[in-house]
């Protein structure tokens, strides 16, 4: 899991405006790891990956059982900002095809709350392919809005925004090295950090970015404490 320290990236880097541009689309880029369309009233999250503690529970592996009610409090803390019209989760919300039916009451209640009064969109992901089942809002394999696509696993289309990967920048400089969760952005097609509480990262050196931006020609936002930082992936570290 990416760093959690509060510290700056360490690499010479140029403090971003919050803004972040996808195929002539506007988005306000939140250091949480969210964006906002102003445009459609619209929030965009990925990879909440809720229940990832009982599942891993289920196999044996005891991690704390805290990972959903810390998520969704984040949610919740973006939507109070943002008072989205749309929430938009871009797959893999759950860690399993099971993790609805363990979700917890109080949770179920957080997730109502949440969806009350405005339009919710599950977005299928390879975690979580089919609909989850009691818990409100739509459900689709991807979602059009004029030029964007959201979805939930890359493809390098023009407008699309996705999620997957769970892209970390690894920058270094003054004799050490941070990792932190980061958007990946050409202009355009963007994909979004991991959203979730018990996420995993992967390098954006990685060839997976590569075979969605080609020849590294794109930019990492990084997730700062209470701002982004952009730097040019090619001046990201390897792991």
């Amino acid at each position: 899991m990416p760093s959690a320290s509060a510290s700056r990236p360490a690499a010479i880097s140029v403090p971003a405006d919050g803004a972040l541009a996808v195929a002539g689309a506007e988005f306000a880029a939140d250091p949480a790891g969210v964006i906002y369309w102003p445009e459609q009233g619209l929030l965009a999250v990925a990879d909440l990956h809720l229940e990832k503690g009982s599942s891993f529970a289920a196999r044996g592996v005891l991690l704390p059982p805290y990972d959903t009610a810390a998520t969704l409090a984040g949610v919740a803390r973006l939507v109070a900002r943002y008072a989205p019209r749309t929430v938009v989760a871009l797959g893999d919300s759950f860690h399993d095809g099971e993790g609805p039916a363990r979700i917890a009451a109080a949770d179920r209640a957080t997730l109502a709350a949440l969806q009350r009064g405005r339009d919710w969109v599950w977005i299928a992901g390879n975690h979580d392919p089919d609909r989850p089942d009691g818990l409100g809002g739509s459900f689709c394999g991807l979602l059009a809005l004029g030029a964007l696509i959201f979805r939930h696993a890359p493809t390098g289309a023009e407008g699309e925004i996705a999620g997957h990967l769970h892209p970390v920048a690894r920058v270094g400089g003054r004799g050490r090295t941070v990792s932190r969760r980061c958007f990946a952005c050409d202009g355009r097609r963007a994909v979004m950090p991991a959203f979730g509480a018990y996420a995993g990262g992967l390098n954006v050196r990685d060839q997976a970015f590569d075979d969605v931006f080609e020849n590294l020609a794109f930019t990492a936002h990084v997730l700062g404490d209470g701002r982004l930082y952009r730097v040019a992936a090619k001046r990201c570290l390897a792991d």
